[in-house]
């Protein structure tokens, strides 16, 4: 039997501080197609994919036609943060402690490309990183299972031997659906009740937080 184990991150709000950043470059991408969106709700809709996230916010009845044009003035805004965008305190230290206990380190993200790359090297540790499953490589994103299997996939594990780390309730309820054991942290905004409600098997304050209580967490659990 095997004993290799996948550490799955989602990345935003995770491992690094951006939730904030999608939430106003989305509220500018909408008021410049002509939509005034509240930011409560954008924030809560941080996760999903753009196609997804639109749909989830302007609704299936939306003229569908400037859906491209909210996806590139988004991309465009949030592109200038690129150079800057700020690792949330201990992701390296996180990734390379759970790497050096014979974990296999995913990424599991909607972000792709140029910006996949941005927030890997936010993070600092493409050392121990073995993959990242992006938007690029699924059908659907989260809340579908399709992200965090195809980051299992990646490391060669099967559900029982995952253990996955995000930051929103579509994180919690893709890793429910895929049978991952579902790790909450609450540095993305989103309140402890709702990651539970959506399947979060432990909340903890942030990585940092989760890091200093490794030998009790689930992680240690599957050692």
């Amino acid at each position: 039997m095997s004993t290799k184990r996948a550490a799955i991150f989602d990345v935003d709000g995770t491992l690094v501080d951006t939730n904030h950043l999608h939430v106003v470059t989305w509220w500018e991408a909408f008021r410049q197609g002509g939509h005034r969106v509240p930011m409560r709700e954008i924030h809560r809709a941080v996760g999903l994919g753009s196609g997804d996230l639109i749909e989830h916010l302007l609704g299936k009845d939306r003229d569908t036609g400037q859906d491209d044009q909210f996806v590139a003035a988004h991309h465009a805004l949030y592109a200038t943060y690129f150079d800057r965008l700020p690792a949330l305190d201990s992701a390296r230290e996180l990734l390379r402690a759970l790497a050096g206990r014979g974990w296999e380190i995913v990424l599991a993200t909607s972000a792709s490309g140029a910006e996949l790359a941005a927030l890997r090297g936010a993070i600092g540790a493409d050392d121990v990183i073995l993959g990242a499953a992006s938007a690029d490589d699924v059908d659907e994103g989260k809340p579908a299972p399709d992200p965090v299997a195809q980051a299992r996939e990646l490391a060669g594990v099967p559900s029982d031997r995952a253990v996955f780390v995000g930051d929103t309730v579509w994180d919690m309820k893709a890793a429910a659906r895929d049978g991952t054991t579902p790790v909450a942290v609450l540095s993305g905004g989103i309140p402890r009740s709702d990651l539970e409600e959506a399947g979060a098997r432990a909340v903890y304050r942030d990585v940092a937080d989760l890091l200093d209580r490794l030998d009790t967490s689930v992680f240690a659990d599957r050692e």
